[in-house]
């Protein structure tokens, strides 16, 4: 590609209008919310365990119930989005997931939690799917994987606020008054959204149709329309649940094992939260910089290839700071391509559709991913550590292989 070329696909900073700026601040809003409502739980599985005495694969299921509701959500709302616009559906779903977090204060048995992680996760739906896709809109026909990345890097502040708040109120005040700090970031994200519109590709679409008079199909059908689609679909449902699965089962369950194992209190063990949200960001901005020099599949074949050895690491920390350091480069491999799926899931399909592509991707992983802390959890109960690393690996190895299988991702007409 000749630097003329290049430069016709690059985003000057400078240059954003207005309406750019709304759309990159609310997503990453939306996505700080998302990420802090799905780390308060996981951070707080071990306290849940012993202030309910519930079994450990018990406590699991409360993020499968949670992506459970998040598969639902993510088709209800990407219909609608597809439907009647994102904005709108991206500026009041906010209020179900901070409520349905803030509720879980007064919730003191395991079936309340369920319920109301079910409802949070219905809501959250929204906030990956829209995001994404008015992020790809916005800035139509550039190369946007180093963007969408600065957007989720912006969102992993939330894991960040969940871990802090949760070395300071847990170890005091329990888990049930740590999910009172979700209410926080309502103010701020619905004022951000108030001037948050839908974007000129979405608009026109939706103008071209009723000139038409074209009725416009359901979203759904026209994201397994054909059997090559309907492959591509589900291999990027299948990698999306090991990229969720993986992150929710190590978020979930190795703070309590390295807690144990290196005699750290609850306080300090959750610092290694921190730690790994700060390599996420750091992989996030270089994945993105990836995809957009290399291409999806040299990004994501360096990074699943990387994680399937990385998570051995955990095993060799000798303490404190060693632990911290490790899951740095845990954090850059495992979870810095979670950004990739939303960009090459916004340009492989068509506007009609593709806020309903993005949820069925993240929704259908998400569900799927969300029984992997249950799973991980029974393993823990019958096996050793080294056991559950190794299905670790195996899982990151299967989403190299599905990925490779994917003809669209070798595509040289679309600027991921």
């Amino acid at each position: 590609m000749t630097k003329t070329s290049n430069d016709a696909y690059a985003i000057h900073y400078k240059d954003f209008t207005k309406q750019q700026k709304v759309t990159m601040l609310s997503t990453t809003a939306g996505f700080s919310l998302e990420h802090m409502d799905h780390s308060l739980i996981p951070i707080a599985t071990a306290a849940i365990v012993s202030s309910l005495g519930v079994t450990q694969a018990a406590a699991g299921l409360i993020t499968t119930f949670a992506m459970t509701g998040t598969l639902l959500g993510g088709l209800f709302f990407g219909i609608l989005a597809d439907k009647i616009g994102r904005a709108r559906i991206f500026n009041w779903t906010i209020f179900v997931v901070a409520f349905s977090t803030a509720a879980l204060y007064f919730a003191d048995n395991i079936y309340e939690i369920y319920a109301l992680k079910f409802i949070a996760g219905f809501g959250t739906a929204a906030e990956y799917e829209a995001g994404v896709t008015l992020i790809a809109e916005s800035f139509a026909g550039k190369k946007i994987g180093k963007l969408t990345s600065l957007a989720h890097i912006g969102g992993q502040t939330g894991t960040i606020l969940a871990a802090l708040a949760s070395a300071v109120i847990l170890p005091r005040y329990g888990w049930n008054a740590l999910c009172l700090f979700g209410l926080l970031p309502i103010a701020f994200a619905y004022f951000v959204r108030r001037n948050l519109k839908d974007s000129a590709e979405f608009e026109e679409a939706r103008r071209k149709r009723a000139e038409e008079k074209k009725k416009q199909q359901l979203p759904l059908f026209e994201v397994f329309k054909t059997p090559a689609l309907a492959y591509q679909t589900i291999a990027l449902i299948l990698m999306m649940m090991v990229q969720i699965g993986g992150y929710y089962g190590i978020l979930t369950w190795l703070p309590k094992t390295m807690q144990a194992h290196l005699g750290l209190s609850v306080g300090k063990s959750t610092m290694w939260t921190v730690a790994m949200v700060v390599g996420m960001s750091f992989g996030m901005y270089l994945f993105g910089a990836f995809l957009d020099k290399f291409g999806p599949r040299k990004a994501f074949g360096l990074f699943l290839s990387m994680s399937a050895v990385a998570l051995y690491l955990p095993t060799l920390a000798s303490g404190y700071w060693s632990l911290l350091a490790i899951m740095v480069v845990v954090g850059f491999f495992s979870n810095g391509m979670y950004a990739g799926f939303g960009v090459i899931v916004s340009r492989l399909y068509p506007a009609e559709a593709r806020v309903t592509a993005n949820s069925v991707v993240a929704s259908g992983g998400k569900f799927l991913g969300g029984f992997f802390p249950a799973i991980i959890g029974v393993l823990m109960d019958k096996l050793t550590f080294n056991h559950v690393l190794l299905f670790f690996t195996l899982i990151y190895v299967f989403s190299l292989c599905v990925m490779l299988t994917i003809p669209a991702l070798r595509r040289k007409d679309v600027q991921f």
